[in-house]
């Protein structure tokens, strides 16, 4: 009976993880992979010195898996740094961060602990991988959600004739539907990115990525059925794929604007 309920315990931490995580293990490491691509000599240098055997790829997912740790920080506060609210109609600078935080608010707090020469280490370690994965939380557009549906979770709908919900379909069923490894992801969608896109997406403010996420957001909802299959995948996941480019050309900028400042 024990090993039962441990079971049945875990698989309802497993679902509700799998529910609120962004892009998935492939679409975050596809936005780590690329990144390390347009990374400045410095921002580099530093990443590795932290984490020396350690890819932005597999750095991207480390905030997911962690969870399941039992340690308060994790049980209790990092749960808000996935995500921001911003209602229809509004822009984020206008409703601002709960009492809990949100992605905006963990974003600073990590770049401050990387700018800290007190900070720990470990500290350390876990900002830069934070970083990353917010910085790709952030252009999934439901994680900017409108604070009716739980960015879409609630939004039931069935996905190639299979029960899902519209949060889950763009974490990862979008991505899924073509059968491809991050990596080949990632070289595919890296050979796109041109110079002048490199140019354009440098931005490192989270109020522009979050502005681009609340107007996606407000067009991914199903018009009427939701049963979605060809169409729907047709219509987003060119979409989807922009945000996965974009959101590793800023990765790479964030890091290099904080590596290109002095140390505290």
């Amino acid at each position: 009976m024990r090993l039962f309920i441990l079971l049945t315990s875990l698989a309802s931490l497993l679902l509700v993880s799998t529910q609120v995580s962004a892009w998935g293990q492939i679409g975050h490491r596809i936005t780590g992979k690329i990144a390390e691509q347009y990374l400045s000599e410095s921002a580099k240098n530093a990443v590795q010195q932290l984490l020396p055997n350690e890819s932005l790829a597999e750095a991207s997912t480390y905030a997911d898996e962690m969870r399941s740790n039992p340690d308060d920080f994790w049980q209790n506060v990092a749960g808000p740094y996935h995500y921001v609210t911003v209602p229809v109609g509004k822009h984020y600078h206008e409703v601002g961060a709960p009492e809990q935080g949100d992605s905006v608010t963990a974003l600073a707090t990590f770049k401050d602990v990387l700018l800290d020469e007190q900070s720990s280490r470990a500290d350390k370690q876990r900002a830069l991988r934070f970083i990353v994965h917010i910085i790709g939380d952030l252009h999934q557009p439901l994680h900017a959600g409108n604070g009716t549906d739980r960015g879409g979770n609630d939004v039931k709908v069935r996905f190639f004739w299979e029960d899902s919900n519209l949060h889950r379909v763009w974490d990862s069923g979008l991505l899924d539907r073509r059968q491809l490894s991050y990596s080949e992801w990632s070289e595919w969608l890296s050979a796109k990115i041109e110079p002048q896109d490199v140019t354009q997406w440098s931005n490192t403010d989270p109020h522009v990525w979050i502005a681009e996420s609340t107007a996606i957001r407000d067009t991914v909802y199903p018009d009427n059925a939701n049963d979605l299959s060809w169409d729907y995948l047709y219509e987003h996941l060119p979409t989807a794929t922009l945000r996965l480019q974009q959101a590793s050309v800023r990765i790479a900028a964030y890091l290099n604007a904080l590596y290109a400042q002095p140390a505290e």
